[in-house]
């Protein structure tokens, strides 16, 4: 059963950084494409930033430029850098296969406040 952790979420002003990291156990990174999602309170769960395994990124224009997606299969790891954040970016952030074929971790929660 594949499971997926994710960590590196807190608290940060307007115009920080933060790295998320996402571990994932099983088969599930021999899937040609890995994402992150996230979750806004009372909004649907989004798309952010995905990668395949030839490195070719692909990003939700709210965060084009900003943040960047990258990945470590022999790791079974993935990563967001994320930097110029915005109050906007608060969310739970998710990741997983795109389109999504494991249950989702328990997230990471980014705040993004002054």
């Amino acid at each position: 059963q594949v499971q997926l952790v994710e960590s590196g979420g807190g608290l940060v002003q307007p115009g920080g950084s933060l790295r998320l990291s996402c571990i994932a156990s099983g088969r599930i990174f021999s899937i040609n494409v890995m994402g992150w999602y996230r979750q806004a309170p009372g909004k649907q769960r989004e798309f952010v930033a995905a990668i395949n395994n030839g490195g070719i990124t692909n990003y939700a224009d709210s965060v084009k430029g900003r943040f960047t997606i990258s990945r470590d299969n022999a790791k079974n790891t993935m990563y967001l850098q994320m930097n110029s954040l915005k109050p906007e970016d608060t969310a739970v952030y998710y990741c997983n296969a795109v389109p999504r074929v494991a249950s989702w971790g328990q997230g990471t929660q980014v705040t993004v406040s002054s």
